[in-house]
């Protein structure tokens, strides 16, 4: 991440407007309330993804009903292509980023069309290459989530990606379960990727906690993902391992407080230092009177608030000198104090 440069917080609304537009238009307008920089939707159709025997993940089984099928689960959280131009109206309309995660041809042909700008990739996706080179293809930054990988699949991702001359990429270290276990969030796989890979990197956490999420900022990332719902209640796989708008709120202060924190690298005193050096720091001082004409010994010195005299660093400048006048105990010494001539 270059210095400076804000990290980009990713409200990961994802189908937690429940297949309902107007749900998921307020997920808009909420998550420009709580600080989010982007909200990234899902685009699919669900009998392009799943067949009718696929299996629930198993978090999905632990919060929607296990008799249903994955097929039916997503069917019932599709949004139309239609309601996909009131979104991005109202992202346009709010000033927040607008993203969707395509997951097959035909969606990425029409978020290309629809005019995104980013394209993300679910960890589901990372090793389907075929897919990764036919959205790089089209010229659009992406961003790649690594949940389920190893380094060497990420590896495979990027430089299928690369091969098709597409360089504007950021990869998130990813852990693919509804929530995830804070010890199993691996933040430093990150850094591992980055120098692998030569990329840009992020992080998407599923953890409930923030920690894991704040430490990825603290080692450099440039994107943050997390899931956002208007209730942690409401009823679909997504909700209860979300954050709702008050625990939003809380990320965004939270990484924002840590890029102040982070500075700019650069080892200087702050303004609000340099007006607590004067009274902070320390001069040579007399330990004791001293008489004009007398030679300085290390005993007759101390060091001493405030920092209006000679530096403390010419302790051993002074040893041996002359004093040129008197000198009072606890006066801070000056260059006119002491002899400085053979």
């Amino acid at each position: 991440m270059e210095k400076g440069k804000c990290v980009q917080i990713i409200a990961e609304a994802g189908v937690n407007h429940n297949g309902d537009i107007a749900q998921a238009i307020k997920l808009i307008e909420k998550a420009k309330e709580v600080g989010a920089d982007i909200i990234k939707f899902q685009t699919f159709k669900a009998n392009q993804v799943a067949t009718q025997s696929s299996p629930k993940a198993k978090y999905q089984l632990g919060v929607t009903d296990p008799k249903e099928s994955q097929l039916n689960m997503l069917k019932a959280l599709e949004l139309d292509y239609g309601h996909y131009k009131e979104i991005l109206l109202k992202c346009k309309e709010l000033e927040i980023g607008f993203m969707s995660t395509p997951y097959g041809f035909d969606d990425a042909d029409f978020l290309n069309e629809l005019g995104v700008e980013a394209f993300k990739i679910a960890s589901g996706q990372l090793t389907e290459l075929p897919f990764l080179r036919y959205i790089a293809r089209m010229g659009k930054p992406m961003i790649l989530s690594t949940g389920m990988a190893n380094m060497a699949e990420v590896f495979e991702a990027v430089e299928a990606i690369r091969d098709e001359g597409n360089e504007k990429m950021t990869v998130l270290q990813c852990t693919t379960n509804y929530p995830s276990r804070v010890e199993d969030a691996n933040v430093l796989a990150m850094c591992s990727i980055r120098d692998a890979c030569k990329v840009e990197v992020g992080y998407s956490d599923h953890v409930e906690t923030n920690y894991a999420t704040y430490a990825a900022v603290a080692l450099g990332a440039s994107v943050i993902e997390k899931h956002f719902t208007l209730d942690r209640n409401a009823k679909g796989p997504d909700h209860s391992s979300s954050l709702d708008t008050d625990g939003f709120r809380t990320l965004v202060k939270g990484i924002r407080e840590i890029e102040a924190a982070l500075g700019n690298g650069l080892k200087v005193p702050s303004e609000a230092e340099k007006e607590n050096t004067f009274g902070m720091k320390r001069s040579l001082v007399a330990a004791a009177d001293i008489a004009k004409g007398t030679v300085i010994e290390g005993s007759m010195l101390g060091f001493k608030r405030p920092e209006n005299g000679l530096a403390v660093n010419m302790y051993n400048s002074v040893i041996g000198k002359k004093a040129a006048k008197a000198i009072s105990a606890d006066e801070p010494l000056q260059m006119h104090s002491i002899v400085w001539e053979a």
